[in-house]
C-alpha cells in the first residue's frame, strides 16, 4: 500500500497523479452545445461585476466546465494556442455581459432593483445542488464542517463591511502613483473572486467605495472628461491577468490535493453568496425606499422571480446532471 512507501517514493506517486491528471485534462469543446455553454458562462461572469452576489465560477460548477477554466487560466503562458481556444468563447460571452449587464441589468435595477436580485438569487440559490453534487460520498468530518461555516460567514461579513464600516465612495480624478498600485492590487482580488465560487466582486468594490465610481465612469462623456481614466482601466486590467494566472494555479492544485475541503469551503461560500444579494448597500437602500413608500407589487414580483430563478436553475442542473459531461 501507499502508506508503507518512504516519503520520497509517496512524493514521486503524488508527482505523476499530478502529471497524469494535466494530461488528461482536455479542453476541447465536444460540440457546439458545449461551446454555447462556455459563452454563457461568460456572460455570468461578465453580469458578476454588475449584480452582488452573482458567482461566475458557481456557474462553472453548474456546466462541468470550472476545473478545466481553471486550467485553462493556469497554463495559457505554457499551453497558448489550445488554453486560448477553450477560452474565446468564454471571453466572447464575459464581453457581452458586461455590455447586457451596463446597458440592460443596470438599467433594470435602477428600476426594479429588489425583483432582478431576487431573480439572480434565486438562480444562484437553484443550482447550489451543483455545487454539493461535488461532495457525493465525501464524509462530513469536524474540520470540514469549520470550512464549510467558515465560507458561509465570509461572504456575509464581508457584505457587513461594505454596508457599514466602508468609507464612502473614492475618487478616480487626480489619482496619484499609488492610487494606481491599489488599482492594480484591486484588479487581483477581483479576479480571485471570479475564480472562487461565493466571492463577489460586487461587493468587494462596494466595501471599498469603487463600485459607483467605476460603474459612472463607463460613458463617453466622462471619458472625454477624464481621459486619464484609462490609465485606471489599464491598472485593473493588469491586475485583474495576473490575478487569473496566479490564482488559477493555486485553486487547482488545491482540488487536485485537497478536493473535498476546497468544494465544502466553496459551498459555504455559494450558499452565503446567496445571503448577501438580500443584503448589500444597493439592495438596502431599496429597503430604506419601502420605509418612506412600500413596493409591496415589487415585492411580489420578486418572489415569483425568486421561485421562478430557484426553479428554472434546478431544473437545469439536473438536466445537466443527466446529459452533462
Amino acid at each position: 500500500m501507499q502508506e508503507n512507501l518512504p516519503e520520497n517514493e509517496r512524493q514521486g506517486a503524488v508527482e505523476q497523479r499530478e502529471s497524469a491528471a494535466e494530461q488528461e485534462m482536455s479542453l476541447q469543446y465536444k460540440d457546439k452545445r458545449e461551446m454555447f455553454k462556455g459563452g454563457l458562462l461568460g456572460v455570468f461572469i461578465g453580469l458578476a461585476v454588475i449584480v452582488p452576489g452573482v458567482s461566475g465560477s458557481a456557474v462553472a460548477i453548474i456546466f462541468r466546465l470550472y476545473e478545466k477554466l481553471l486550467y485553462a487560466f493556469g497554463n495559457i503562458l505554457k499551453k497558448f494556442k489550445v488554453c486560448a481556444k477553450f477560452l474565446v468563447p468564454i471571453i466572447i460571452g464575459g464581453v457581452i455581459g458586461l455590455v447586457v449587464g451596463f446597458l440592460g441589468v443596470q438599467y433594470l435595477m435602477a428600476l426594479i432593483p429588489f425583483a432582478i436580485v431576487a431573480l439572480f438569487a434565486g438562480l444562484m440559490l437553484g443550482a447550489f445542488p451543483a455545487v454539493t453534487d461535488q461532495l457525493k460520498g465525501e464524509k462530513v468530518t469536524p474540520v470540514r464542517a469549520i470550512l464549510f461555516i467558515a465560507g458561509l460567514a465570509l461572504p456575509v461579513v464581508l457584505s457587513v463591511i461594505s454596508c457599514n464600516i466602508a468609507t464612502g465612495e473614492q475618487v478616480l480624478e487626480n489619482a496619484q502613483f499609488y492610487h494606481y498600485i491599489i488599482f492594480v492590487l484591486i484588479g487581483y482580488v477581483i479576479a480571485i473572486t471570479q475564480l472562487v465560487p461565493g466571492l463577489s466582486a460586487t461587493a468587494l468594490l462596494m466595501m471599498l467605495g469603487y463600485f459607483t465610481p467605476i460603474l459612472n465612469s463607463v460613458s463617453l462623456t466622462y471619458w472625454g472628461e477624464h481621459p486619464q481614466i484609462f490609465i485606471v482601466y489599464a491598472c485593473l486590467a493588469v491586475g485583474f491577468i495576473i490575478g487569473l494566472l496566479t490564482v488559477s494555479k493555486g485553486m487547482t492544485k488545491l482540488i487536485e490535493k485537497h478536493r473535498a475541503p476546497t468544494f465544502y469551503t466553496v459551498a459555504g461560500l455559494s450558499l452565503g453568496s446567496v445571503v448577501t444579494m438580500f443584503y448589500n448597500a444597493e439592495v438596502n437602500a431599496v429597503y430604506s425606499g419601502w420605509g418612506v413608500s412600500f413596493m409591496w407589487w415589487e415585492l411580489v414580483l420578486g418572489i415569483v422571480l425568486f421561485v421562478a430563478g430557484v426553479c428554472a436553475a434546478y431544473f437545469f442542473v439536473r438536466y445537466e446532471r443527466k446529459h452533462g459531461a
